[in-house]
C-alpha cells in the first residue's frame, strides 16, 4: 500500500513540475512576436498598426483556442493533448522562418498561438491528479509557467542581436519540440482517465461538456480573470510604452522596469494558490479586488495644476505622482492580480470538477481576450483623451465592477443558502454545490 502510495506521489509530482516547465516553454513561444517583431518591422518597413497586429495575432489565437482544448483534455487526457499542442506550436514557430511577407507572418503567427492554449489543456490535466484542499498551489505552481515570458524578453535579444531572428525561432521550435517528446515520455495519463479506460466508460460528449456554461456563473469567473490575467497582461505590454510618454524614460529603463514587473508577478501565483489552499480563494478575490481598487483609483487621477486666489495673488501648484510612487502602486497591483490568477482557477474544480476543461478553458479565452482588448483599448483612450492616466482609469471601471458582481452575487447565494447563519460565518466550502442561474 505505502508503494501504491509512493508511486502515486512520484506520478503527481512529475505531472505537476512536467505541466509547469512545458508551460513555461509553450508560454516562451507564445510571446516571441514580442522580441522578433522589432526585426520584422524594419525589415518590411511596417506602420504602427500593422506592428501591433502582428505581435497580438497569437495572444489572440492562442485565448480562442483554449475553450476547445480544455474540453479535449477532459476527453481523450491531459498527456497525448498537451504534447500534441507543443509539436503543434513547434511546427508553426519553424514554419515563421521560411516566411517573407506580412500575410505570410500573420498566417503563421496564427499558428504559432496555439501554444498559448497549452494553459487550458495543464489547468484540466494538473487539477486531476490533486485533491480540493491541494489544487489551489499546485495549480499556482502550474500557473507560474508565465514566467515564460520573461524568458523570452531576457534571452531572445541576444540571440537576435547575434544571429537574428530566424535563429530566435528556430531555437525555440527545437526546444518545444524536445519539451513535447520529454513530456510524453515521463508523464502518466491522469486517474480520472485511467479508471475511465478500466471500466470503458465513454468520454462526455463536446456538446454536453459544454452544459455548464449556461451557469452565468462562470461568466462572472470570466470576468475575473478579464482583470487579474488579462489586464495584468496588457500592462506588461503597455508599462515600457508609458513609462517613455508620461515619464520621459529611455526606452532601456522602460524595459527593465516592464520585465521587473512580469517576473515577480508571474512567479507570486504560487504564493496566491497556496493562500487560497489556506484561506479561501474567496477571501483572496476579496484582497485581489480592494487592493486593486485603490490601486487603479490612485493611478488614474492625471498630474493636475490649481490655481488658487490668494491674498498677494494667485497661486498655483500641481498635483502629479512621481516615478517612485507610480512604480510602487503599479508593483502592488501586479502582485495582487497574480494572487488572483490563483484563486480563480481555484474555483473552478471546486465548483465544476467533472468540466475543468470546459470552465477553465471559457475563462482563460476571456482572460486572454483581455490581454488582446485592453492594449488597443488603452491607445484609443490616449487617442480620445489625451490623458496618460486613461488606461488605468479604464481598469479602474473593470475591477470596481468585478468586485460589485462578486459581493452581490455572494451575498445573494449565501442569503439562499443559509439565511439563518451571518455571512462572515459561511465557510467557502459550503457553498462548493451552488450554482447560479
Amino acid at each position: 500500500m505505502k508503494l501504491h502510495e509512493s508511486v502515486k506521489t512520484s506520478h503527481q509530482q512529475v505531472a505537476l513540475w512536467g505541466s509547469a516547465f512545458a508551460f513555461t516553454v509553450c508560454f516562451a513561444v507564445w510571446t516571441i512576436f514580442s522580441i522578433i517583431d522589432i526585426q520584422i518591422k524594419a525589415e518590411l518597413g511596417l506602420n504602427d498598426t500593422q506592428f501591433g497586429l502582428l505581435v497580438a495575432t497569437p495572444i489572440l489565437t492562442g485565448s480562442l483556442i483554449r475553450l476547445a482544448l480544455g474540453i479535449w483534455t477532459d476527453q481523450f487526457g491531459g498527456r497525448i493533448v498537451f504534447a500534441l499542442v507543443m509539436l503543434s506550436a513547434a511546427a508553426a514557430t519553424w514554419f515563421l522562418t521560411t516566411m517573407s511577407t506580412y500575410p505570410g507572418y500573420l498566417f503563421a503567427a496564427l499558428l504559432v498561438g496555439v501554444a498559448g492554449g497549452s494553459f487550458a489543456v495543464g489547468i484540466a490535466y494538473v487539477s486531476k491528479w490533486f485533491p480540493k484542499e491541494k489544487q489551489g498551489t499546485a495549480l499556482g505552481i502550474f500557473g507560474a509557467g508565465n514566467v515564460g515570458a520573461a524568458v523570452t524578453k531576457l534571452l531572445a535579444p541576444m540571440i537576435m542581436v547575434a544571429y537574428g531572428w530566424h535563429a530566435v525561432a528556430k531555437i525555440w521550435a527545437v526546444a518545444l519540440a524536445l519539451t513535447a517528446v520529454l513530456y510524453f515520455l515521463f508523464t502518466k495519463d491522469d486517474p480520472e482517465l485511467a479508471d475511465r479506460r478500466k471500466t470503458g466508460a465513454r468520454p462526455e460528449p463536446f456538446l454536453q461538456q459544454l452544459a455548464p456554461l449556461r451557469n452565468i456563473q462562470v461568466w462572472r469567473f470570466s470576468l475575473y480573470y478579464f482583470f487579474v490575467f488579462g489586464a495584468f497582461v496588457a500592462l506588461a505590454l503597455w508599462l515600457p510604452r508609458y513609462l517613455v510618454g508620461a515619464y520621459g524614460m529611455d526606452v532601456k529603463t522602460a524595459g527593465v522596469i516592464g520585465a521587473m514587473y512580469s517576473i515577480p508577478a508571474s512567479l507570486f501565483r504560487i504564493v496566491g494558490g497556496w493562500i487560497s489552499d489556506r484561506t479561501g480563494a474567496r477571501t483572496v478575490m476579496y484582497w485581489t479586488f480592494g487592493v486593486s481598487v485603490v490601486c487603479t483609483f490612485l493611478l488614474s487621477y492625471p498630474a493636475t495644476t490649481y490655481v488658487v486666489d490668494g491674498i498677494d495673488g494667485p497661486i498655483q501648484f500641481t498635483l502629479a505622482m512621481g516615478v517612485v510612487p507610480f512604480t510602487v502602486l503599479v508593483f502592488t497591483l501586479g502582485f495582487f492580480m497574480s494572487l488572483g490568477k490563483a484563486a480563480v482557477y481555484k474555483h473552478i474544480p471546486v465548483y465544476y470538477p467533472h468540466h475543468v476543461g470546459a470552465v477553465g478553458g471559457v475563462v482563460g479565452m476571456i482572460g486572454g481576450l483581455g490581454g488582446f482588448i485592453l492594449p488597443i483599448c488603452f491607445g484609443a483612450l490616449n487617442d480620445w483623451l489625451g490623458i496618460w492616466t486613461s488606461c488605468f482609469m479604464l481598469l479602474f471601471l473593470i475591477v470596481a465592477a468585478a468586485l460589485a458582481w462578486m459581493h452581490f452575487a455572494i451575498r445573494r447565494m449565501e442569503h439562499r443558502q443559509f439565511p439563518e447563519i451571518r455571512r462572515e460565518t459561511v465557510l467557502p466550502e459550503l457553498l462548493d454545490a451552488t450554482r447560479e442561474r
